[in-house]
Formats: C-alpha cells, sequence, structure tokens
C-alpha cells in the first residue's frame, strides 16, 4: 500500500493545509538564506522550490518520479534528478549548500544520506534542514515510539521518533545554535561539516 508521501495530490493538500497553520514560514526561513548551488535533497512536489532567492542555482533530487512530475509543474526552471539520498549521482564538493525540507524522518538509511550530503557539499558549504524529531518530553517520546510501526506504513514511510540532529552531529556537521529554532518536536538548523581533523581528535579524545 502507497503511504501518503506516495500519493502526490494527497500530500499536496495536506501540505496546504499545514503550511495555511504556519509550515510557510518555516519553509520560507529554510531557503532564504541559501545561495549559490544548491542541492534540494526529497524535492518532493517541489513545494519549496519557487520560495528560492532570485539567482540561487538550485537542482532537486527526489526518488519518487510521479512527485518530480508535480514538481515539475512547480518550477519548470529547476532541473530535477530522480534519486535517493542515499546515492547522490553528483561528485564531491559540487554544492555550496544542501537542503533538507521533512525529508530524514523517511529517509531509509540516515547515516548513508547524511554520509552523501557531506560528501557532496563544499568544504565549506552548509546543510540547512527543517524536520520533526523525536520529543525531548521521555513520555511523548515514548508515546511515539509506540505510534511509529502503525505510522510508518500509513504514511509511507515516516518516522515520527527520529533525533534527527544527533544524527546529523554524528555524521561529522556541527549545527549553528544562533541558526536553530527549536518549537515542540519542530526543528530548523544549520549545519556545517566539522574538519576531518578535529573530528579524528575529538574520537580520540572519546
Amino acid at each position: 500500500m502507497r503511504g501518503l508521501e506516495q500519493i502526490p495530490w494527497l500530500y499536496d493538500g495536506f501540505m496546504v493545509l499545514a503550511d495555511a497553520l504556519g509550515l510557510r514560514r518555516w519553509r520560507m526561513r529554510l531557503v532564504s538564506g541559501a545561495r549559490g548551488r544548491i542541492l534540494e535533497v526529497g524535492c518532493g512536489t517541489g513545494r519549496n522550490l519557487p520560495l528560492y532567492p532570485q539567482g540561487a542555482e538550485v537542482i532537486g533530487v527526489e526518488p519518487d518520479f510521479l512527485a518530480l512530475r508535480s514538481a515539475r509543474r512547480r518550477a519548470p526552471g529547476v532541473p530535477l534528478v530522480v534519486a535517493r539520498a542515499e546515492a547522490l549521482p553528483f561528485v564531491e564538493g559540487q554544492f555550496d549548500a544542501v537542503v533538507s525540507g521533512l525529508v530524514f524522518c523517511s529517509v531509509q538509511d540516515p547515516p548513508a544520506a547524511l554520509g552523501e550530503v557531506r560528501r557532496v557539499l563544499r568544504a565549506d558549504g552548509e546543510l540547512r534542514m527543517l524536520e520533526h524529531v523525536r520529543h525531548t518530553r521521555p513520555m511523548l517520546a515514548r508515546m511515539q515510539d509506540r505510534v511509529q510501526p502503525a505510522w510508518t506504513c500509513v504514511a509511507g514511510g515516516c518516522h515520527p521518533n527520529r533525533d534527527t540532529e544527533a544524527s546529523v552531529e554524528a555524521a561529522g556537521f556541527a549545527i549553528d545554535p544562533q541558526d536553530r529554532v527549536a518549537r515542540g518536536v519542530m526543528r530548523r538548523f544549520t549545519a556545517r561539516p566539522v574538519a576531518e581533523a578535529k573530528m579524528a581528535g575529538d574520537e580520540a579524545q572519546g
């Protein structure tokens, strides 16, 4: 059975409501600071694509071909590629920024995908993310754990209980505390690759 995220018209209908309730402001903040050559991972039906600043050179990646058809109608001038986040078809250090909006809850292998993001980013590039994450309150986090199997099936792969910020840091990124917004289970932040030498030193100390 296809989940919510794999049915473009149903997903878009849900997102229209979510955007009206405030999600659009989060989207605007997510893309507003992106500059240069940008890769949007998991662009879905392309709801973020028209929001990028003028002059930004954006490429969208999405594994679902039907979703990309909707994205093409929404942003006809943006190059779109069918690919998974775990296997990005780009050379190393090609992008100034990688953007992810409500994607890593449903990526099959987050560590592999974040490794690919780090590979295609320039050394001074940035990862810009908007995600819903595991609740910081233990009781509510346990509730997420209980509903996760059924929700993942219905929603087409979404995991409501993932600690995505911890995964980002474990993949070799440092989250900028000055550009991080946390409200309930929602997070929007910018992260930059940590130098290999510093990572090795931290591991040695650990």
